[in-house]
């Protein structure tokens, strides 16, 4: 059983500015079944240009791990919990945006030497944001509850939130981010669910948060990531 509770809102922005932040830094757990990952909680304060400042908190962070229904090494289950909150405090800003949800990755090492023969290197905002040649996220990820494909060498995104709106042809269509208004906003997911197969390497996952608020005269996104934890 999974749940999500938001609470939502008006107005996104472009970006211009942004900063980010990454706790623990250390790998934790291992995918043997049932394995429960208790994770560090997090927060970061930026300042935008104009005096505006966003402050973007993770708190009850989790993951439960375990092997598929078949048990071969090559599958993984994940259960995700956590409560992402946003305060703006100052500046004109009257909401904002936030995209969260996971970077996952196989046999891939963020501090430099790689494994496996995977050509690493790259640090995970690196990873995150790369859109061309080396080891890109696939942007268009998998949604939570969904299963990922993931082979040795590659990195995915897998969005928390799956929010359904009306486009402006009248057709139904999905998104990751959701807005809100005023001066607070954030959401809190319980036993969110996915499976990751096709690694028969190490494999491990790290949350993001991505805020993005637009005032009157800058846009700012501020980035607030996850401990890192193994999927073994």
């Amino acid at each position: 059983m999974n749940s999500k509770t938001l609470r939502h809102g008006a107005k996104a922005a472009g970006v211009v500015a942004a900063a980010t932040v990454a706790i623990g830094l250390l790998s934790t757990g291992a995918a043997n079944a049932d394995t429960f990952v208790p994770l560090q909680d997090g927060n970061i304060t930026q300042t935008l240009l104009d005096g505006t400042v966003v402050t973007v908190r993770q708190t009850a962070n989790s993951a439960n791990i375990s092997p598929s229904m078949g048990s071969t090494p090559l599958h993984r289950n994940v259960w995700a919990s956590g409560t992402i909150d946003v305060s703006i405090d100052g500046g004109t800003a009257k909401g904002g945006t936030i995209d969260a949800g996971y970077i996952v990755a196989c046999q891939l090492d963020f501090g430099g030497e790689a494994s496996g023969g995977a050509e690493a290197g790259a640090t995970w905002t690196e990873i995150a944001t790369n859109s061309g040649d080396g080891n890109p996220v696939d942007q268009k990820g998998t949604a939570v509850g969904g299963g990922l494909s993931i082979a040795p060498g590659e990195a995915k995104n897998v969005p928390i939130l799956d929010v359904e709106y009306t486009d402006d042809y009248g057709a139904e269509a999905h998104k990751s981010s959701f807005k809100f208004t005023g001066k607070s906003g954030g959401f809190t997911y319980s036993d969110e669910t996915f499976g990751v197969s096709g690694c028969a390497g190490y494999a491990q996952a790290r949350s993001y948060a991505k805020v993005t608020v637009s005032t009157d005269s800058v846009d700012g996104t501020v980035t607030l990531w996850g401990q890192p934890f193994s999927l073994g």
